[in-house]
């Protein structure tokens, strides 16, 4: 269990969630991390294989704590790409979140860089989010590439792009 409190509640959430149907209440004692508005992505692996993954660019709670059950519970019910996570398969999860800085305009791909800095393409109402420093995506071209496949974005559409940072924290398996 990792000592993170985002990730503790992420994985509380989750349990909650999938054995009861409860939605866990943000805890009452928040440090100043959870107060702040920011976008959080959860991410669910099941031995090392991505399991869930859902989240905010930008903030849709009152604060992170709101923000991390609300993505939890869609991480691990709602990815399109994935069943619904079952009680059977809690103890087999690891998982991690990730809370976004502000989103920045880049005019020069130049000033990306896949292990530091996450990214949004757009194009009209076409958009893809890729998060930083993921295992297989070492280049700026492959990081572009997959964000506009999971955005839908043809290859010679004109498409605008944003960057944020993340600061990820961990479970432990």
């Amino acid at each position: 269990m990792s000592n993170n409190p985002l990730v503790k509640l992420a994985k509380e959430t989750i349990r909650s969630y999938i054995t009861n149907k409860v939605t866990p209440q943000p805890p009452e004692d928040l440090a100043k991390e959870f107060m702040e508005r920011r976008g959080v992505f959860v991410s669910i692996k099941k031995h090392g294989q991505l399991r869930g993954c859902i989240g905010t660019v930008e903030p849709t709670k009152n604060n992170v704590a709101e923000e991390v059950i609300h993505n939890a519970i869609s991480a691990s019910t709602q990815d399109p790409r994935f069943p619904a996570i079952t009680p059977d398969e809690l103890e087999d999860l690891t998982i991690s979140v990730d809370l976004l800085s502000s989103l920045e305009k880049v005019t020069d791909p130049d000033r990306l860089d896949p292990k530091k800095y996450g990214i949004i393409v757009s194009c009209k109402s076409k958009k893809g989010v890729l998060l930083p420093n993921l295992e297989g995506i070492d280049t700026i071209k492959e990081q572009l590439r997959i964000a506009k496949d999971k955005g839908g974005i043809a290859h010679q559409e004109k498409f605008e792009i944003q960057r944020f940072e993340v600061k990820r924290y961990h479970d432990q398996p």
